[in-house]
């Protein structure tokens, strides 16, 4: 027993020592990149797990390269972006959970100068003293929207807390009961309006609302009637909702405003570019609303942020309350919503400049070629073990945008061609979100999908250059 102890005992005294191994050579880049305190500690790290090793197991390699490559590797994967870019292949255009809209290369340009300069957000040009930073984004979306006055908040959700929390604090909102919806997370219309101090008062039924359901339930404590767009779902069969041209005539008598949530925020109409039509923002203003919320980062193709537009004097109020500061968008979003307003002046140029729209009107014929392109390689990379196809599939548009529409798509379709233990979709599925840049698709029908809308032209070399690795 003496004799491994002894060997054991010397093994740890040949350990070079912190110092020594900080002086290396191969050293000095890892205290160039990473800092001279935390490649302390990462040297520090593997020669501890060296002494543990040794104990109970043969020496590893002890030289002073082998434990600084340890080291760096180390150093590394502490010091590795969580926040990875990947190839959305899912068949959902504004996936939520990836980020949404992308932004065009005009937004991009006006971000990374905002990165690096100081900006006027809140510094009037003209009269050299303190602005408004709504002012940098406002000309463009009253032209847009055709409203009086706008503000921005970070998010849509923040969008609808803020107008409640200013005009119905302690005060009724009657809202259908069939718009009483759930988005994303579990986060809910009746909670929101509960953490900014509205009393909800539900009219008409889940699938069926009157008139005279709002009419009845108007009183001395009301604020507001609201709509909210059904994100995520339809109701079809025995239904009736009211629309804004039958509410709008209710409140007017009534004296109490009209706020409409709409979610998806699209500024042109969508039939122009051959996709099914989603209410515009200026439709909803021209049909009377007082105010309406909408999302800067969906069907706009813009940066995640909350838009109030409406009258002039509700929008005053609204931008007077505390919560305001608290909700309000910081420089790199209005550096990055400007340059994409801007896109909306050429409607004609806009398919081909906004990301968003130029995905969502992507020909099917151009994702099958892409699709015939990639299944040879697949197929070899994966071997007989799977079936390959390129077929036809749906796509979706997201983020509760026309949820009951598809587009004509194309993608491959992964079956696994003989029976294998366990899960070999999940398997699969595993190996190509761990590639260098991750790619999601969807598992359904006994199949893996990757849907190609998301893939242009620009990017296939690129997807095609890391596939190799699948088979390792």
């Amino acid at each position: 027993m003496a004799a491994p102890l002894e060997a054991s005992t010397a093994s740890l005294r040949r350990l070079p020592a912190v110092h020594t191994l900080l002086a290396h050579e191969h050293c000095a880049p890892l205290i160039e990149q990473y800092g001279r305190e935390q490649t302390t500690d990462a040297v520090r790290a593997v020669l501890d797990a060296l002494r543990v090793s040794t104990a109970t197991a043969p020496a590893a390699d002890q030289s002073p390269e082998a434990i600084l490559q340890q080291a760096g590797a180390a150093l590394a994967r502490a010091n590795e972006s969580t926040m990875r870019p990947l190839f959305n292949l899912t068949g959902t255009v504004l996936h939520t959970n990836l980020g949404r809209a992308l932004l065009p290369d005009a937004a991009i340009a006006a971000v990374v100068d905002a990165l690096r300069w100081p900006m006027n957000l809140e510094w009037d040009m003209e009269t050299g003293k303190r602005g408004d930073r709504d002012s940098l984004v406002e000309e463009q979306l009253l032209a847009l929207t055709g409203a009086e006055a706008v503000t921005v908040v970070n998010n849509n959700a923040a969008a609808v807390l803020l107008l409640l929390a200013t005009l119905a604090t302690n005060k009724e909102v009657i809202v259908s009961r069939g718009e009483l919806v759930e988005i994303g997370g579990a986060f809910r219309i009746p909670d929101i309006m509960v953490r900014a101090g509205a009393i909800l008062r539900e009219v008409g039924s889940t699938n069926r609302t009157h008139l005279h359901d709002y009419d009845d339930a108007i009183g001395a404590n009301t604020s507001m009637l609201m709509k909210v767009h059904c994100s995520n779902y339809a109701i079809t069969g025995f239904t009736k909702a009211i629309e804004l041209d039958e509410l709008v005539p209710l409140a007017r008598a009534k004296g109490i405003p009209v706020a409409v949530d709409l979610g998806s925020g699209t500024l042109v109409d969508l039939e122009r570019y051959g996709l099914p039509h989603e209410t515009t923002v200026r439709e909803t203003i021209e049909a009377g609303a007082d105010l309406v919320t909408f999302s800067g980062d969906k069907l706009l193709g813009g940066p995640q942020c909350g838009i109030i537009a409406g009258r002039a004097d509700l929008i005053a109020a609204i931008k007077k309350h505390p919560l305001k500061r608290a909700l309000r968008v910081g420089k790199l979003t209005l550096a990055a919503l400007e340059p994409v307003l801007n896109l909306y002046r050429a409607p004609d140029l806009l398919a081909e400049r906004l990301t968003t729209l130029r995905l969502l009107t992507r020909p099917a014929q151009s994702m099958q070629t892409i699709a015939m392109q990639l299944m040879p390689q697949f197929q070899d990379l994966l071997g007989p073990e799977w079936t390959v196809t390129a077929e036809p599939m749906n796509s979706q548009i997201g983020s509760g945008a026309l949820p009951v529409n598809v587009l004509p798509s194309y993608g491959l379709v992964m079956r696994a061609a003989s029976r294998q233990r366990g899960n070999p979709l999940g398997r699969l599925e595993h190996r190509l979100r761990a590639l260098p840049r991750p790619v999601i698709g969807r598992i359904g029908d006994d199949a893996l999908w990757l849907d190609l809308r998301c893939l242009e032209a620009s990017h296939v070399d690129e997807f095609r250059s890391q596939l190799r690795q699948l088979a390792a």
